[in-house]
């Protein structure tokens, strides 16, 4: 990466929010690579404080180049927090200890495992509350900048594993906002959830010394692929506007709604659940409503609000994965069950399109040829993680929380309401230019559900499911009839 210092950076942003004085600069990242620039680059010219929350941090290439960022970071005199659900640590415990005994690096776990092995067997009889998580994402330097969104860390959303790419969506944010990110992080920090290695690793737990954190970055920096993805990142646009401080920022109202941390034992107060601040930030669709979520398990209740505003002539669309693309075919399940329900109301579906780099047949290979060079949902999405919404062309929602009773009920979740009709438009606009190459339009003929696929100037029409086998389709039919959507 490019170490070039970011002149003036605090300086800049400083003067840039006086002159926006109760508004937050907004830059959204749905560029994957761009994304992971924007936050190595941050790391290299923290000052003070770096404050990091985080559902998923895989030890895979970008993972560990970041742990090294930010143990260089540390080396520097940079105070360091970093704050993980313990969902997904598995293989991370030598490596967060290392980075523990750094006199400037503090690690917390977010409800922690008692028994880190074998891991599963916290499932089998403390499963009422393992099963709830701490699904936020914050991203905060010396308190001035954040970035937040849907990404997690790893290879899969930063564009540097060569067979998959989730398409995904953060921001990078400066302003107003910024001081309220910082209360959730120290509410977070400071609540009994949130463990301390020290408290949990009574076992002796080898750590992982700190030079070979750092020998192991400098091989992943030596691998050709690696070499490759990085010599990509410097040839960036993104990078130069980064580091010239050219940066365009949308200008906005922006408000931040999140969970209590008590919601992980059930026990927050109404107001303190993002659900309910979401209904007060955002209000009701009166015109139209887009919203795009790749674990889209609408429920009873949530269908039958959306029928209602489809009948008060609201106009809806809604982007999720198609089954061939999803991660999760059991939540696919959960959203399958109400496709007819919700295509009778009005409500247009699309699922976005698996694109591999092996075609199964000619036409596969014949949409890659005409999506060449479109990058807006990632060069070769694989599976949408986005999560963002947008209501009347004038609110848009951007954050960790999907439309799933998982969101609403078990897990913590964090995002923010931005009134900008700029970024509303944009997310109206990409539904309109992009869907039809990338996403299948599920549509209701005779009863039955069709799956429509535009080729250029060709379509081709499904009566299943496209992309996948037989028995995957009767699977996710038989998981459908099960009553788990609480789970999913």
């Amino acid at each position: 990466m490019n170490n070039s210092p970011l002149l003036g950076w605090s300086e800049a942003v400083q003067q840039q929010v006086k002159a926006h004085p109760g508004l937050t600069g907004i830059l959204p990242l749905p560029d994957a690579q761009e994304a992971f620039a924007a936050r190595v680059l941050l790391m290299q010219q923290a000052q003070h404080q770096i404050d990091l929350q985080y559902y998923i941090w895989r030890k895979d290439r970008t993972g560990t180049l970041l742990f090294e960022a930010l143990l260089a970071a540390a080396e520097r005199g940079v105070k360091v927090r970093l704050l993980l659900d313990d969902h997904n640590t598995a293989g991370l415990d030598a490596t967060l200890i290392g980075l523990q005994q750094h006199p400037l690096i503090e690690v917390r776990l977010f409800n922690p495992l008692r028994l880190r092995r074998p891991r599963f067997i916290n499932y089998l009889v403390d499963f009422r509350r393992v099963n709830r998580r701490m699904h936020n994402k914050s991203f905060i330097i010396d308190q001035q900048v954040v970035i937040s969104g849907g990404r997690n860390i790893g290879d899969e959303y930063f564009g540097a594993k060569d067979d998959f790419l989730f398409a995904d969506l953060d921001a990078l944010m400066i302003g107003s906002v910024v001081a309220d990110v910082v209360d959730e992080f120290d509410t977070y920090w400071h609540s009994k959830h949130a463990q301390p290695l020290g408290k949990l690793f009574r076992l002796q737990i080898k750590p992982q010394q700190l030079h070979d954190l750092r020998r192991q970055a400098q091989v992943i920096t030596s691998d050709p692929s690696a070499q490759k993805y990085v010599a990509a990142l410097r040839e960036l646009p993104f990078m130069q506007r980064l580091q010239q401080r050219q940066l365009e920022f949308v200008w906005a109202q922006t408000t931040l709604v999140a969970d209590h941390p008590d919601k992980i034992v059930g026990i927050a107060k109404r107001h303190q659940l993002i659900i309910h601040q979401l209904h007060h930030a955002i209000g009701q669709p009166q015109r139209c409503l887009s919203i795009v979520s790749p674990y889209f398990v609408p429920t009873r209740a949530g269908v039958e609000a959306l029928e209602q505003f489809a009948a008060a002539g609201v106009s809806i669309r809604i982007l999720t994965n198609a089954l061939e693309s999803t991660d999760v075919a059991l939540v696919h399940a959960g959203y399958a069950r109400w496709r007819k329900r919700l295509l009778s109301a009005g409500i247009e579906l699309f699922e976005l399109q698996k694109i591999s780099s092996m075609a199964r047949r000619q036409e596969r290979k014949a949409r890659r040829q005409r999506l060449k060079g479109k990058d807006r949902l990632g060069r070769s999405a694989s599976s949408l993680h986005a999560k963002t919404f947008a209501i009347d062309q004038q609110r848009v929602f951007v954050g960790s929380f999907n439309f799933d009773p998982r969101s609403a009920q078990l897990n913590t979740e964090l995002g923010f309401v931005i009134h900008s009709e700029q970024l509303s438009g944009e997310i109206n606009a990409a539904f309109d230019q992009y869907l039809p190459d990338y996403a299948y339009q599920v549509v209701l003929e005779n009863g039955r559900l069709q799956w429509h696929e535009r080729l250029g100037k060709r379509r081709i029409v499904y009566s299943h499911e496209p992309g996948v086998s037989l028995w995957r389709r009767l699977a996710t039919r038989i998981l459908a009839l099960l009553p788990i959507d609480w789970m999913l």
